[in-house]
């Protein structure tokens, strides 16, 4: 290890939206910020969400000093219950990132063992050797936090996902004087959020999803549905205000959903009258026009409460025509066609449906270019490094930071796994660790490799088809014809004698000689399938000697 070298190596979050996770290391010693999730992509066939590889983590455990987390979304915190199954060591939240993230670890068997601190933007911590100055960004959850972390090799900022929201919510703007006051100390490097690299101008206020509620509110004869995710506590809000000014009851529905809403409220950070909510059993004894629904669901997640509705699935509640569903968010890259296709189904189902690009009821929550730039000039950093975004997005905010005055040699361009060493006067991108997505399937963590996601992809486009063979355990010869049995392939009635000709085939290598007989009868079928179908199934051979 290098002598006054601060290594930063990202786990996570470089070159995707998801499964944000970064290392600080010096001298030996490990901070870790944040562990979230990702989505998996419409090809991951069976997938639950991915999460970063913690090889690295896990080879070094007894160095990690803590682990900070800047905010409680899914993508920073998401992954907490897996990586805390692997490191044991302090944890330091805000409170509100707190409740949100005790909720998640409750629900995945972590109790109240573990050592979870209280912070609050404005207080400093020290955490091995990194003295850690928590300030308060905007984002679209209240008390979300972006890190100065001092270290012997020099001052870094981290923003954590942010904006400059001038008129946020919770009227709690971004701290700009200590961001200014770090620039006045001299910070060696930025690790920002590039999300909207490619976005010109400024971010929306979150007021703006206000003036569209109530247009909502106003229009609406019959129910409103609006699904939203469960830790935007700041939605919650606005739609308790909307359901107030409109004289309706809400009702909360999804687990999470549920416990959120009352760990926020019971922390001070929700103000909802009691007499405002009702539960989703009261509602149906209502009329339509006399409540609002509030679901998980606006990302098109299959088992969400939307997700049930749209496919008629949901055990109580069912979509009619006169509804009214809002999707107060944005696609997450990737899951735009599941969005788009519950949108679909609920128009067939008689809903009118109201999303971000036909009305504003939802905003980012991250900074355009025009802020970017305002972050880049307050703070002055040496060196940059631009963090959370796809490469595209990475390379814009590079590009930014390069006409703001920053040489490109100061500037660094990462992928996950690679690891940037700072010093007071250079930085260098020479090493690499363990990185990549794990892939999580049900109660299984890695078990599923990307073969196997191929196997997946290959059995849903082409299908698959088994072949029994019956042989004579003395002679070898085939006892009765192979018998052939398709899945997603092709239809025994519609085949045409493809399977026939297969079947002879199939009886010509069996007769002949050979070293492997599955092997061989494999790659016949395969040969002979590709060219009468132009298709490739999976193909499984089965032999049995009687």
């Amino acid at each position: 290890m290098k002598k006054n070298v601060l290594r930063i190596i990202p786990l996570g979050g470089l070159g995707e939206v998801g499964q944000n996770m970064m290392i600080y290391e010096y001298a030996g010693e490990i901070l870790v910020v944040d562990a979230g999730l990702m989505f998996p992509e419409n090809d991951m066939l069976g997938i639950d969400y991915l999460i970063p590889d913690l090889t690295y983590l896990r080879q070094h455990r007894k160095q990690v000093k803590g682990i900070v987390f800047t905010h409680g979304h899914e993508d920073h915190i998401g992954a907490a219950h897996h990586l805390l199954d692997e490191i044991q060591a302090p944890i330091y939240a805000t409170p509100l990132t707190r409740g949100l993230l005790e909720v998640k670890l409750a629900r995945n068997g972590h109790g109240s063992k573990l050592d979870i601190n209280t912070v609050k933007a404005g207080e400093v911590v020290q955490i091995g050797s990194f003295r850690v100055e928590f300030f308060h960004v905007s984002h679209s959850v209240p008390d979300a936090v972006g890190l100065g972390i001092q270290t012997p090799a020099g001052l870094v900022v981290h923003t954590g996902d942010y904006k400059f929201d001038m008129t946020p919510v919770d009227n709690w703007p971004s701290d700009f004087a200590k961001l200014a006051e770090f620039s006045r100390r001299g910070v060696l490097a930025l690790l920002a959020d590039s999300t909207n690299a490619e976005r010109p101008g400024w971010t929306p206020s979150e007021r703006m999803v206000d003036g569209a509620l109530d247009d909502v509110f106003n229009e609406a004869k019959g129910r409103i549905i609006l699904a939203s995710f469960a830790s935007l506590i700041s939605r919650m809000q606005q739609v308790a205000n909307a359901a107030l000014r409109h004289h309706r009851k809400l009702a909360f529905i999804g687990t999470s959903m549920v416990d959120n809403a009352k760990m926020a409220r019971k922390l001070g950070y929700l103000e909802i009258p009691d007499s405002l909510l009702i539960t989703p059993e009261q509602a149906r004894g209502m009329e339509d026009h006399e409540y609002v629904l509030m679901c998980t669901g606006s990302q098109g997640e299959p088992s969400s409460i939307l997700g049930r509705l749209s496919t008629g699935t949901h055990r109580s509640l069912e979509i009619q025509s006169g509804d009214t569903v809002v999707l107060s968010s944005h696609p997450i890259p990737g899951n735009e066609e599941n969005v788009y296709r519950t949108i679909n189904r609920l128009f067939q189902l008689g809903a009118n449906v109201i999303y971000e690009a036909i009305a504003p009821v939802h905003v980012s929550g991250h900074a355009s270019q025009e802020e970017m730039k305002l972050m880049l000039n307050l703070v002055r950093p040496k060196f940059f490094i631009p963090i959370h975004g796809e490469i595209r997005q990475l390379k814009r905010h590079a590009h930014i930071a390069e006409q703001l005055g920053i040489p490109a040699e100061n500037i660094a361009v990462i992928d996950n796994g690679q690891v940037v060493e700072l010093s007071k006067d250079e930085m260098n991108v020479d090493d690499r660790v363990p990185a990549g997505a794990i892939f999580v399937d049900g109660s299984g963590v890695g078990d599923v490799s990307a073969d196997i996601v191929r196997e997946r992809e290959a059995l849903s486009r082409d299908g698959m088809l088994l072949i029994r063979l019956n042989l004579d355990r003395y002679s070898g010869s085939l006892r009765s014809d192979p018998e052939i049995i398709s899945r997603g392939f092709i239809l025994a009635r519609d085949a045409d004698g493809t399977l026939d000709g297969l079947r002879r085939k199939i009886a010509e290598k069996v007769s002949g000689v050979n070293n492997n007989l599955e092997r061989d009868v494999e790659q016949t079928a395969k040969n002979f399938l590709y060219e009468a179908t132009r298709r490739q199934p999976i193909i499984f051979v089965t032999i049995s000697r009687t």
